[in-house]
């Protein structure tokens, strides 16, 4: 199969925004600039449904665009490009890695309680936008770029200051929610599931509201319960994904949920903390129930279904812990 493909897309000079909503969602994907008007990403089913996604808004938009699959003839070709790949994203996560950096040093003690309270308001701001961001860098990582560590490390770190615990501090430092005021609530998220909204939706109908309902939307009403969405409670903090957040914020410690977190923390951040051997097939599922020309609702229930279908195989498959060995009592001699 072709390593590469392409993107040759042409548009006209007007309307004007037409060419920054193109390039602005070439950059959300991680396609590379290979010559004038066309890009390159690395060949696999779910980004070459973004590269056909964008070629329908090129055309919808009144311009012209092509997808290709290829291979590079020149010698080296590959290399050049992935290390082109990763020079990009290394420049990515360096700039988050300064910015945490920076608000990190706003959130030294000050004297003067209005410097405090603008400074605390500036850290809480800036850190849901870095921990978005750097979501997003993540999941258009594909070759593990330098600085990606650190990049998580200083939005970890910036976390831990934002809600006053320890060194490495995780969300179950923080004050668990009561499920009860929680029932029969709407929770809403972002259009187009992936493995981590998949994975809190089962979460949440399992341990906290078994007749929860879910709604995609842009901006939720003050009645909704939004979750991994930006600046937002339940979603990305630090360097746990939204379904860790909501199960320490619910206090959920059920084996099953641990496993399964482990699964989508490295799915969801691709940052290959925990390395189970279940996580290549669940995240390959998940790719393909994505592809499926269902509604995100349909889409949603599926993926519930089948995290309810792997937390049972967790549950079932639950090893037995050895019994404590006993000494024999020593025959008498006769």
């Amino acid at each position: 199969m072709p390593r590469w493909l392409l993107l040759a897309h042409q548009l006209p000079s007007r309307p004007s925004h037409a060419r920054v909503k193109t390039w602005r969602r070439l950059q959300e994907v991680g396609a590379l600039p290979a010559r004038n008007s066309v890009y390159v990403l690395p060949n696999d089913d779910r980004l070459r449904e973004d590269f056909q996604g964008l070629r329908f808004q090129i055309v919808a938009l009144g311009g012209d665009a092509t997808v290709f699959a290829a291979d590079v003839v020149s010698p080296d070709g590959d290399d050049h490009l992935i290390h082109l790949f990763r020079r990009a994203r290394a420049a990515d996560y360096a700039t988050i890695t300064a910015e945490a950096t920076r608000l990190l040093r706003r959130a030294r003690p000050r004297r003067r309680p209005a410097a405090v309270a603008t400074a605390r308001h500036a850290i809480e701001r800036g850190l849901g936008a870095l921990q978005e961001r750097l979501g997003q860098i993540q999941a258009i990582d594909f070759f593990r770029a330098d600085g990606r560590p650190e990049a998580v490390e200083a939005v970890a770190r910036l976390q831990h200051r934002a809600t006053n615990g320890g060194p490495g501090a995780a969300p179950a430092d923080r004050p668990h929610l009561d499920a009860a005021t929680f029932v029969r609530r709407r929770w809403v998220t972002r259009p187009r599931p992936g493995v981590d909204r998949m994975a809190s939706a089962w979460l949440i109908r399992r341990f906290i509201d078994p007749k929860a309902t879910f709604a995609f939307v842009e901006h939720p009403t003050e009645a909704d319960v939004p979750f991994d969405m930006r600046d937002v409670a339940l979603g990305h903090e630090g360097a746990y994904c939204t379904f860790e957040t909501i199960a320490n914020r619910f206090g959920v410690d059920d084996p099953a949920v641990v496993r399964l977190g482990r699964i989508v923390h490295d799915l969801d951040l691709k940052d290959e903390r925990f390395g189970l051997p279940e996580t290549a097939a669940v995240g390959d599922v998940v790719d393909r129930l994505r592809q499926l020309r269902v509604d995100d609702h349909a889409l949603l229930e599926q993926g519930i279904a089948v995290f309810e279908a792997l937390a049972r195989s967790f549950a079932a498959s639950e090893p037995l812990r050895p019994a404590a060995k006993t000494r024999r009592p020593r025959r008498a001699r006769p």
